[in-house]
């Protein structure tokens, strides 16, 4: 039964990025002095930057990098809820949330209803499989923290069993990755760092790993100018990491991956980062407005085809004025639209006029872990610098930096940046369970 509230309820479904931020910020801004009530939904019970999880599932990011979302409900006064949202009444203005269920199949939590006066989509995105054969079946996705523990769970297995092996030098694990995008590329980097760090652990046949990219287009990073993504690419190949460019996937099997031209690729463990949508759900929600890849469509306000009900993130179709694409769905989009819906709900408060979102392309970063990190800086004083090295790898952390400031402040993110770096002085540099 949905609640009874005098209080202009401010519903948020997704706690990524600009999920999160953005219940932050009303809550201190709203929630805090009792002018509305904040309520922030997600299927998980924490939150870690998405950017962040290919060095999850390689098992080299630390523990404290996640937020309990409960705990950051508490310190900034907004609610939080656990469940995932499965249809929505825009006439009575009500999402209702799937019950939640445990390990064992037990139901933990019932079905519920919430109403909103202000509804916030901020689902993000999940891997585009593109309706492949045997995709979904055989590939491991890194669309979620859930996920990302998953494939680091098997990949551990996969180097014990790798290194128990007498047939290693014969047959070495090989890895797949789909996709020469971002993920795909920081993924394989982060990954060929782990086999070093595990020879030196003692697990010396763990080096005998084989690591592929397979791309359909003829160059990897898109988003990256021509120059530094063969910059990349020759970097990638330097590291051993075999990059198999044009190569469209027709067909996933349990053994590998079939290519256009006829070639079987085999892979012991197979991920796929070669495209996203918004999930399927999305295109349900009682008639809202969606795109070929579910993405709800809004206008420069970030306003769906429903008055209250606003999208942001890599769920939204957001204009980019005089482009011929959308938004980006990068995280700097994220959390600039997070900055300008808050700015929009609270003039809805007051009955003042939403604030047009205007993308701002600060330009594209890609880190290979410890070997280097490449880009482009966009500025009006100095137009498009390419940079790379360490003054990149800076500038990469820094993007980080700003997240955790808008959901921690500055003297918590100092902290914890204090806190991490001792961490890591007395803790192992990956994760081995």
């Amino acid at each position: 039964m949905a609640e009874n509230n005098k209080k202009h309820k401010i519903v948020i479904v997704g706690g990524g990025a600009a999920g999160l931020e953005l219940a932050t910020s009303l809550g201190n801004k709203l929630g805090k002095r009792g002018l509305a009530e904040v309520m922030l939904l997600d299927a998980s019970s924490t939150h870690i930057w998405k950017p962040l999880l290919h060095e999850v599932a390689a098992g080299t990011l630390g523990e404290t990098e996640e937020v309990e979302y409960l705990n950051q409900a508490h310190r900034n006064h907004f609610r939080f809820r656990l469940g995932r949202m499965e249809g929505l009444d825009r006439k009575k203005k009500e999402i209702y949330v799937s019950p939640t269920l445990g390990d064992n199949g037990e139901e933990l939590i019932p079905r519920r209803t919430f109403s909103y006066d202000t509804l916030v989509m901020s689902v993000g995105s999940v891997s585009n499989t593109f309706n492949i054969k045997g995709v979904a079946e055989h590939c491991m996705f890194l669309d979620t923290t859930l996920q990302a523990f998953k494939f680091q769970k098997q990949l551990v297995e996969a180097y014990i069993r790798n290194h128990a092996s007498i047939n290693t030098v014969d047959k070495p694990l090989s890895i797949a990755i789909v996709g020469a995008g971002a993920t795909g590329v920081e993924l394989s980097a982060q990954l060929h760092e782990v086999t070093d760090l595990l020879a030196v652990y003692g697990l010396d046949e763990s080096s005998n790993v084989k690591l592929t990219i397979i791309e359909a287009a003829t160059q990897l990073l898109p988003a990256l100018p021509g120059k530094l993504a063969t910059a990349t690419q020759q970097q990638l190949v330097k590291l051993g990491i075999d990059l198999k460019m044009g190569r469209r996937v027709v067909e996933v099997t349990r053994e590998g991956i079939k290519t256009h031209d006829g070639e079987m690729i085999e892979a012991d463990l197979k991920v796929w980062a070669a495209g996203i949508k918004a999930p399927n759900w999305v295109k349900q929600l009682d008639g809202l407005e969606t795109n070929h890849i579910n993405q709800l469509v809004v206008d420069q306000t970030l306003k769906t085809s429903d008055d209250d009900i606003f999208a942001m993130g890599d769920c939204a179709a957001c204009p980019w004025p005089d482009h011929e694409e959308n938004v980006p769905p990068r995280a700097q989009a994220a959390h600039q639209q997070a900055s300008t819906l808050y700015k929009t709900i609270i003039n809805r408060l007051n009955g003042r006029a939403p604030v047009k979102y205007v993308y701002r392309d600060y330009g594209s970063l890609v880190s290979l872990g410890k070997y280097t990190t490449v880009g482009n800086l966009m500025g009006n004083l100095m137009g498009t610098v390419s940079i790379g090295g360490f003054i990149a790898r800076v500038v990469y952390l820094s993007l980080y930096k700003m997240h955790q400031v808008a959901i921690h402040g500055y003297f918590r993110t100092a902290m914890l940046t204090l806190s991490n770096l001792f961490r890591r002085s007395a803790h192992a540099k990956i994760k081995m369970h």
